[in-house]
């Protein structure tokens, strides 16, 4: 073989080895990337495990306090939160020594008080776990298990600012009839062997009650926030008009943005931020009906845009073709 020749066939063993060892490199690098990602995932979902306990290692012995001591204007608990499964299991299983109607809104909810005199809003199950709701996004009752599962997502997501969040049983018979109030117990009812009650609230029907398996009901059980925060109401600048054949204004004015940019509380502070990390919440949970949201009082913008109410719709239906 000619000198050049082999000039020629070194040159391109070398460039062969070289990009072969590139190649190894990259796919090492990128093994040990996945790696460390995977490991960061187990740790984050270590960090998000909560085990429902009673046992309690606090200062304060009370589940409540611990709770109401974490709110602050914005976040609702902290990232650290060893006391969290003590407290859902106190939200979970402390004797109900009160049971009312639920304050103002649209869908069906009671208000309970545990032991402790700590409040809670209990809303029950209307449609089995996998049920999908058709129709408008707004369609349908709240789900039970839409506010289990949007709480862990605030979770996730590391915003914070949804109350606390657990599933029930609780036995209508045993321990709500007993201690309801005359307002709640006149819309209770039996249908066939099942006991259920309708409540008060503006599409709350006696022809469309909650009923229960027997006596026993489901339901997500959402810790009220302290007194010494008392919300205000805003209405959402991105809510929808829900009626027929007329568009919110943001729906046809490409200006409508600069607008809010440029209105109190969105021209300063947090809060236009705060409704775009909602859009992307509610984009995941499926949520078309946040036309209002609430804040703590007087707070000139600087407080969070607290997630109530997230139990519209976990579940959506598939993509076409799935």
């Amino acid at each position: 073989m000619k000198l050049k020749q082999r000039i020629v066939l070194l040159a391109i063993l070398l460039v062969i080895f070289i990009f072969t060892k590139v190649f190894l490199i990259d796919n090492l690098d990128t093994s040990a990337a996945n790696r460390e990602d995977q490991r960061a995932f187990h740790r984050m979902m270590a960090g998000l495990r909560v085990e429902l306990v009673p046992k309690l290692d606090h200062t304060l012995q009370s589940p409540w306090e611990i709770a109401a001591q974490w709110v602050v204007p914005r976040e609702v608990y902290p990232e650290e939160t060893p006391e969290l499964g003590a407290i859902m299991h106190a939200m979970a299983t402390k004797k109900i020594i009160k049971a009312d109607v639920g304050y103002k809104g649209t869908q069906l909810k009671a208000l309970l008080i545990l032991e402790g005199g700590q409040k809670v809003v209990f809303k029950p199950k209307r449609y089995n776990r996998d049920y999908v709701v058709e129709g408008e996004p707004y369609a349908g009752y709240d789900r039970h298990n839409a506010e289990v599962a949007a709480f862990h997502l605030d979770r996730i997501l590391g915003f914070r600012r949804a109350p606390l969040v657990v599933g029930r049983f609780v036995n209508l018979r045993t321990e709500i009839k007993p201690v309801a109030t005359e307002q709640l117990l006149s819309t209770f009812l039996t249908v066939g062997n099942n006991t259920c009650f309708y409540g008060k609230c503006y599409y709350c029907r006696e022809t469309e009650p909650a009923c229960a398996d027997g006596d026993t009901m489901e339901g997500s059980v959402t810790l009220w926030l302290p007194d010494v925060w008392p919300l205000q109401k805003h209405r959402h600048p991105w809510g929808r008009t829900y009626r027929e054949g007329k568009l919110a204004r943001w729906e046809y004015d490409e200006s409508y943005c600069d607008a809010v940019k440029k209105t109190s509380p969105y021209d300063s502070g947090p809060r236009l931020l705060d409704i775009i990390d909602t859009a992307v919440f509610d984009y995941l949970i499926g949520n078309a009906d946040r036309h209002h949201y609430e804040s703590f009082q007087d707070d000139e913008g600087a407080s969070m845009l607290i997630l109530l109410d997230n139990a519209k719709r976990i579940l959506l239906p598939p993509p076409a073709g799935i």
